[in-house]
């Protein structure tokens, strides 16, 4: 259906039904439910043979881009917590049916040394690492500074860019030249956000250090890109907010929407496929649905 836009809005449109689900939030419980299969997907063997870790695969992006490199003929292991291992076993099946390997890890990855344990065993298992996805992180709104505590500041910057830092430090012994890294950035790290502090300080963080990796891997020919999505239907905002305050999520995008994972993926597939995107390293590709300026 065309709407007055002119864009195609078969996709969930608000209002949404007021929910809240508790954190980390189950996509299994998200009404309605995330789309991340892309049937308009057209894989072509571009990941063939390669092997992938994406961190945060169980739900949401994650889950998407797990799927589609898996169509796209890539091995692929995911992260998640412990409480969100029902998703992680339903993203373990999808990659399965593709016939590709799958890996499914509980992992915190404040903690540098599981974060090293995690990557061996990827190793191990798929015979090798040739993309690194950091895509897991922590969001809590907070409307007053004063309520914006040392504890939540501590633990957003330690999942969100101590993380990222921790799997690539982590990874890099592991991969070889060819290799690509993938940040999940954001709109927040751009434009910031008022109720998002320590939030959209680490997206901005995260930004920083694709551009300065990049820089600093040039020379081992391993290139470094970031997407920064605008709002997307993934269980990360309904774990965050009051029931009330998600149903008119992203109604402010001029497609009038937020975006589903399945129009996220596509964009780490591009950065992951050396036939695509062999000369693009240190870039942030924002996709905000029709917003044309950031930061």
């Amino acid at each position: 259906m065309l709407t007055s836009r002119g864009m195609d809005q078969r996709k969930p449109t608000p209002p949404f039904p007021a929910q809240h689900l508790p954190k980390p939030g189950l996509e299994r419980d998200l009404d309605p439910a995330p789309r991340w299969e892309a049937p308009d997907y057209l894989p072509a063997g571009k990941l063939s043979k390669k092997r992938a870790l994406i961190t945060g695969g169980d739900s949401g992006i994650g889950r998407a881009v797990a799927y589609l490199f898996a169509r796209e003929g890539a091995d692929v292991a995911i992260t998640h917590l412990e409480p969100e291992s029902p998703d992680a076993e339903a993203v373990r099946q999808a990659i399965e049916e593709c016939g590709r390997r799958a890996l499914v890890l509980c992992l915190d990855q404040r903690d540098y040394q599981a974060c090293e344990r995690a990557v061996d065993e990827v190793v191990q298992e798929l015979g090798g690492l040739d993309i690194l996805v950091n895509n897991a992180a922590y969001q809590q709104h907070c409307d007053d500074i004063a309520d914006l505590s040392i504890e939540q500041w501590r633990r957003t910057f330690e999942t969100n860019i101590y993380g990222y830092f921790h799997l690539v430090k982590a990874a890099l012994p592991s991969l070889n030249e060819g290799a690509v890294i993938i940040n999940t950035g954001s709109i927040t790290g751009m434009e910031g956000s008022a109720e998002l502090l320590d939030y959209s300080a680490t997206k901005g963080a995260i930004h920083a250090f694709t551009k300065s990796l990049a820089q600093h891997l040039m020379d081992r020919n391993i290139r470094v890109n970031c997407v920064a999505p605008g709002p997307v239907w993934t269980p990360l905002n309904p774990a965050d907010r009051d029931a009330e305050d998600i149903v008119e999520f992203g109604k402010s995008v001029p497609m009038g929407r937020p975006a589903q994972p399945e129009e996220i993926a596509p964009a780490f597939v591009y950065f992951a496929s050396n036939g695509d995107s062999s000369y693009v390293t240190g870039e942030v590709l924002a996709l905000l649905g029709g917003k044309t300026t950031a930061g």
